[in-house]
């Protein structure tokens, strides 16, 4: 199954010069724990709850004035909508991520989560394995 079969393609975004604390309000907003971060139909990076926390909040920062660009995470790893659901499962425990942004040409189309693996009974063994991969911490 290709990600494009998967994918949320209804992704909240904010840009990088939205603050920290619209990052985090989007993220309550939507009870997810990551937002990409999108320029001129570009995606630039993925805004965690743990950049805001490490990155701006434990550095000091005001998240009401600190813009995303300098908490986010530049250069995200991405899949593609003709990624292959295993392959995706694969990226996402290799880096330890449980969100993937999907892209076409650099252009955010989409959103698989961990989750989107699991609910589809072909790939629940895969999405398993990938969680454990994401768990088990950088060695």
């Amino acid at each position: 199954m290709k990600l494009k079969d998967l994918m949320t393609t209804q992704v909240s975004y904010v840009s990088p010069a939205s603050t920290c604390k619209d990052a985090a309000r989007v993220m309550n907003d939507i009870n997810v724990g990551s937002v990409p971060v999108v320029d001129k139909d570009k995606l630039v990076g993925i805004c965690t709850d743990r950049d805001i926390v490490l990155k701006c909040i434990a550095a000091g920062k005001d998240p009401a004035t600190t813009a995303v660009k300098d908490c986010m995470t530049a250069n995200p790893i991405t899949g593609t909508p003709d990624m292959d659901a295993h392959q995706a499962s694969d990226l996402m425990s290799q880096h330890q991520i449980r969100r993937l942004p999907v892209v076409d040409q650099g252009k955010l189309v989409g959103m698989v989560a961990i989750g989107d693996l699991a609910v589809t009974a072909i790939h629940q063994d895969e999405a398993g394995e990938a969680l454990s991969g994401i768990s088990q911490g950088v060695h």
